[in-house]
């Protein structure tokens, strides 16, 4: 017999012998980042204001806007883990919507980060290259930088003659959300990622007018439903 055969025959033992390297297990953390996109499914009430009543038809809409996204998870057991979700702020326009306020363009704009804790299962045996997921959790969405337009001011103005100012605060909003997603491993620490995930956002939008002199008008508010359909795609990394 060879001494080749023999090295190959050694060789083919020693890999047959040896343990297959796993994906995910016990203790892992995966890091992702890539391109998020919000993309809400919004809807509203009718604007109710203090000095006009409800105005029907009076409502607002909320348009999309892609981050850099950064998600963690952990594996505490080789198929159970805890994600979060994490991006740089995202900025939103708030536009006019209905009968009386459609088709008035940007009314205001916020800025908002949307932090989201999911507890995760992964059915694929650790093994697998391909390893999807899905999740369940509660999402925060915290709200800055509101900015009303002149746009909305001289709405307000068309309505309540007097008002030359407008403000607007959004209320931060805590509910669940959900996720489905999956990790492709093309080495042992690098793979490429994909997720979605639905968040229940709710928030009360708080407008208040001013006249010339800096007195305030009317204070108004709107129920806004976001409800966004979340998208990842970027590249996740084993450590």
């Amino acid at each position: 017999m060879s001494r080749s055969f023999k090295l190959g025959v050694l060789a083919a033992a020693v890999m047959a012998a040896a343990p297959m390297a796993q994906a995910y297990e016990a203790g892992d953390f995966i890091g992702r980042a890539g391109a998020v996109t919000v993309d809400p499914d919004s809807s509203s009430s009718d604007l109710n204001s203090n000095a006009l009543g409800t105005i029907p038809g009076a409502e607002v809409s909320v348009d999309s806007n892609t981050q850099l996204g950064l998600t963690l998870t952990y594996m505490v057991t080789d198929q159970i883990a805890v994600g979060v979700l994490g991006a740089t702020p995202f900025k939103h326009d708030i536009e006019g919507d209905g009968t009386v306020l459609g088709g008035t363009g940007k009314l205001a704009e916020t800025k908002h980060l949307p932090p989201t804790v999911t507890l995760q299962f992964f059915p694929m045996p650790s093994s697998s290259k391909f390893q999807p997921y899905a999740g369940v959790g509660v999402n925060y969405t915290n709200f800055f930088e509101e900015k009303t337009t002149q746009t909305l001011t001289d709405t307000y103005a068309a309505l309540a003659p007097g008002v030359t100012r407008t403000d607007i605060e959004l209320d931060d909003s805590f509910g669940l959300a959900a996720e489905i997603g999956m990790d492709y491993m093309i080495t042992e620490n690098v793979g490429l990622n994909a997720a979605i995930w639905w968040a229940d956002i709710d928030t009360e939008a708080t407008i208040n007018a001013y006249t010339a002199g800096g007195t305030k008008a009317d204070t108004s508010t709107v129920d806004v439903d976001i409800d966004p359909w979340v998208y990842m795609v970027g590249v996740s990394y084993k450590f």
